[in-house]
């Protein structure tokens, strides 16, 4: 096969060509490339070989371009790639945008980087993070949509850049961005958005201080590194939001927790209290019992004052004040490091409970303590159920006992099942009180009666008090100042003679308290007691319904009793006596016996009516008797014994 035979020309040709390999190889800058044709050039190569070697360097350095921006597009995407696995780890929002606007500044080697996030409220793009800026009014500028570069990116979602921002037409100027442009001396800047789908959060900016273009390239990079930059913070903001969630959904277990604690603790109060109730327990147990949940001391009032329990608290009135807010508001209400809540029934007011040495009382507490209240509220209802049937009970005993009714023995037995002892000697008592409500006074008195075991109720109009006494004068006395007390008003007792023991003597002992109250009221005793006896004949005058015979009874009783049992006559003897002015000598010589038979019939006398008979006061009620006695016998003047001169009081000279 023949040869051809090759021109020097053609080994030039190739030494040219492996040297630009071995050039684009090495990575060499791109003036070395104009050397190796040079070379040939030199050597005599012809006019059109040094064409064709011209040629091929052009080629090698457009191969170097495309290899250089092979690499850097490599580097950048690298350096993308690491960026995004930075943002990816970081977990605080403040710390994924300053790391943002770091790595910007040094992918494009730029003097400024910054980055601004949209305002939807305001309607705005505010600056959030810069790296590089020195100006205090730059780092703090506000954009609206539209306004400047920034604004004109966030309002229609593309990249914008400018080589000189001061002398570029195409953006709205305004004084305050101008200014602060012109206070950080920038001059080229580029700006991209951060976007989420089609939604702009807000823009990235790159910017240098003398002016100059930005490439496709630094456009490309930067929206690339915008476009994980949202989504870091994006992800940056659902994770501070969940966690924000999760502490929020912590806080609100532990409340919930705390709440379910609380719950099952006043469930366990209350199921305690309601038990303490239902087993029939008093109402001290069960404000012991509150006392102890609530660690604190706990005094029980009723609606009217009355202490009806204490424990481990010193007595103290209810503050009428906290008990009327509490009951509008229907809360407990402090008041001087105590709480104090109204005890309710619907609208009625039932009474108080009060609660001491807990000023700091919480709100899971003061629920307890109000369950405390209704618990309370049941156990005054069922008291006051119970206490309302036993007075109708004890009021239809006392009815019966004042209009003797028959069978004194089946009156007496029913008096037992209520625990009153009529074979005791008891006190009849009226009670009357102008400005006290007559069911106020009536409850007042039934809880005297209770606690002395005794009646009472309402009897026609008046309400009625029987008790064990065997001073009626003094008890009558302590009631008034006792009832008064307790209802913070005058109350006027008025009770019979003498104590009564038996059924029978009920009846009469009611007709004498009612003169009594009828002779107090007279005398304008109103708020004092007494006993009928204590009023003498005054009594007998003044009271309603005048009982002559009951008041000679009461007066002369013991000796009419002496004369019909032991047939004798002392009460002629006293009258006798009184008539001839007190004279032993005249009432010897009118009796025609001796003397000292007269001395030994007085001293008897004394005896059955007392020492003090002869007593100014006692002798004018004793004559007083004697002549009323004397007169409502038959024939006026029994025995033939003249009427005498009226009565007189002792030393005073006969007519």
């Amino acid at each position: 096969m023949p040869t051809t035979a090759k021109s020097p020309g053609d080994g030039q040709a190739w030494t040219v060509l492996r040297r630009l390999l071995d050039l684009l190889a090495e990575g060499a800058p791109a003036e070395r490339f104009a050397e190796p044709a040079e070379a040939a050039r030199q050597t005599g190569l012809s006019p059109a070989r040094a064409q064709e070697m011209a040629e091929a360097t052009q080629v090698a350095l457009a191969i170097r371009r495309t290899l250089s921006q092979h690499r850097r597009r490599e580097a950048e995407l690298a350096a993308l790639f690491d960026t995004a696995g930075d943002l990816a780890a970081l977990r605080d929002p403040d710390a994924v945008l300053r790391a943002i606007v770091h790595r910007a500044k040094l992918l494009l080697g730029t003097d400024v980087t910054y980055l601004s996030l949209n305002d939807d409220e305001a309607g705005d793009t505010y600056m959030r993070v810069t790296d590089g800026s020195v100006s205090a009014a730059f780092q703090q500028v506000r954009l609206g949509m539209g306004e400047g570069l920034g604004g004109l990116v966030a309002e229609t979602a593309r990249p914008y850049t400018t080589g000189d921002y001061r002398d570029d037409p195409r953006f709205k100027h305004t004084a305050t961005i101008d200014s602060a442009v012109a206070e950080e001396g920038l001059r080229a800047i580029l700006g991209v958005p951060l976007r989420l789908g089609t939604r702009v959060i807000g823009v990235l900016y790159a910017a240098d201080r003398t002016a100059r273009a930005f490439t496709p390239d630094e456009v490309a990079l930067l929206a690339s590194l915008a476009d994980h930059a949202a989504i870091a913070i994006d992800s940056a903001r659902l994770l501070e939001e969940t966690r924000t969630a999760l502490v929020d959904l912590n806080a609100a277990s532990q409340t919930i927790e705390a709440h379910s604690r609380a719950m099952r603790r006043a469930e366990d109060a209350h199921d305690r209290l309601t038990d303490l109730v239902l087993r029939g327990a008093g109402i001290t147990e069960v404000a012991t019992a509150i006392g102890t949940v609530l660690q604190g001391g706990t005094l029980i009032h009723d609606a009217d004052g009355t202490e009806l329990a204490r424990a481990g608290a010193d007595p103290q009135p209810p503050p009428p004040q906290a008990v009327a807010a509490s009951r509008a508001g229907g809360r407990a209400v402090p008041v001087q490091g105590t709480w104090v809540c109204a005890v309710l029934a619907g609208h009625e007011l039932l009474g108080s409970i009060a609660l001491t040495g807990r000023p700091d009382l919480d709100d899971a507490d003061r629920r307890l303590f109000e369950r405390a209240s209704v618990v309370t509220a049941l156990l005054l209802l069922l008291r006051r159920s119970v206490a309302e049937t036993e007075d109708r009970v004890r009021g239809e005993l006392l009815g019966d006992l004042l209009t003797r009714a028959a069978d004194p023995a089946g009156l007496s037995a029913r008096a037992r099942r209520l625990g009153v002892n009529l074979g005791q000697p008891h006190a009849v008592f009226v009670l009357h009180a102008d400005t006290v409500p007559r069911p106020r006074l009536l409850a007042a008195a039934a809880r005297t009666a209770r606690a002395r075991k005794g009646l009472a109720g309402q009897h026609h109009d008046d309400v009625v008090l029987i008790c064990p006494s065997d001073d009626p004068s003094a008890r009558a006395a302590a009631l008034a100042a006792e009832l008064g007390q307790a209802a913070a008003a005058p109350v006027t007792v008025g009770a019979a003679g003498r104590p009564v023991t038996g059924p029978p003597e009920f009846a009469e002992a009611y007709a004498q308290a009612r003169r009594c109250l009828a002779a107090l009221h007279a005398l304008g005793r109103r708020g004092t007691g007494a006993a009928l006896a204590d009023l003498g004949f005054v009594g007998l005058l003044l009271g309603e319904q005048t009982d002559l015979g009951g008041y000679v009874r009461q007066t002369l009783g013991p000796l009419l009793d002496y004369d019909e049992k032991r047939g004798t006559d002392l009460t002629h003897t006293l009258r006798t006596y009184f008539a001839l002015g007190m004279s032993q000598a005249k009432t010897r010589a009118a009796l025609h016996v001796h003397v000292n038979t007269v001395v030994q019939r007085l001293d008897r006398i004394g005896r059955l009516l007392g020492r003090d008979w002869h007593l100014p006061e006692r002798a004018l009620e004793l004559q007083l008797a004697l002549r009323i006695h004397q007169v409502s016998a038959p024939g006026g003047a029994p025995d033939g014994i003249p009427a005498g001169p009226p009565p007189r009081l002792p030393g005073q000279a006969p007519p």
